[in-house]
């Protein structure tokens, strides 16, 4: 059976990766837009808000998959392809065309997309959340696996291992510091800064930052 060509395969990927699991749960179930609902983000976290525990799992795993389908039919053996797909498809979860450029944060999708090539990376990802939710901090948990992820699949799966790493982790922290709104003129560098490492726009700390 004849295979994608590689630019097919970047382009399902990222039509499959945009497609908007949580988002289309919460209108079904619940009549809720996620793009005005909390903090705008259309994601998992966004859904159980409103949601509940079950659609969180269905909307998880549906972003999940939807991860892996690019990476899957790239196959192991293009690498580079590999990579690219990955990328796209937590790209599209970010900046869905379906939503007008709005999305989630790209965990889940990194997670599906991870598994057909590098799942120890899957495995480091889902360590930093499980440790920074115990520790009472998430989202630092979240960027330090982001962080280790490259140089961890370099040591394990050498080149391709570091880009596959880098397609998926670039694109999550981007949307980390972009936000779902452009930030204050007058304070953008600490509000990027307070992006990348809390994934809000202040610290928690800063008086804007206190209820």
């Amino acid at each position: 059976m004849e295979r994608l060509p590689g630019p097919a395969v970047a382009v399902v990927s990222y039509l499959i990766g945009a497609i908007p699991f949580s988002g289309i749960l919460a209108r079904l179930l619940r009549g809720v837009d996620l793009r005005t609902s909390g903090s705008g983000t259309v994601s998992g976290t966004g859904l159980y808000r409103i949601a509940g525990w079950r659609p969180l799992f269905v909307g998880g795993f549906l972003d999940l998959a939807k991860g892996s389908v690019g990476p899957l039919l790239a196959g192991r053996d293009r690498p580079m392809l590999q990579a690219v797909a990955a990328g796209a498809a937590v790209a599209g979860h970010n900046w869905s065309p379906y939503l007008r450029g709005a999305g989630g944060r790209g965990l889940s999708p990194a997670l599906g997309a991870l598994l057909p090539g590098a799942p120890e990376g899957t495995a480091l990802l889902l360590g930093g959340l499980a440790v920074g939710k115990l520790a009472g901090a998430t989202s630092v948990g979240a960027l330090a696996a982001d962080l280790a992820l490259i140089p961890v699949l370099a040591r394990r799966r050498g080149r391709r291992g570091a880009m596959l790493g880098a397609a998926v982790v670039l694109p999550m922290l981007l949307k980390r510091v972009a936000g779902n709104e452009p930030p204050p003129t007058t304070s953008r560098l600490q509000v990027f800064a307070a992006r990348l490492v809390f994934d809000q726009d202040h610290a928690p700390w800063s008086a804007q930052g206190r209820p």
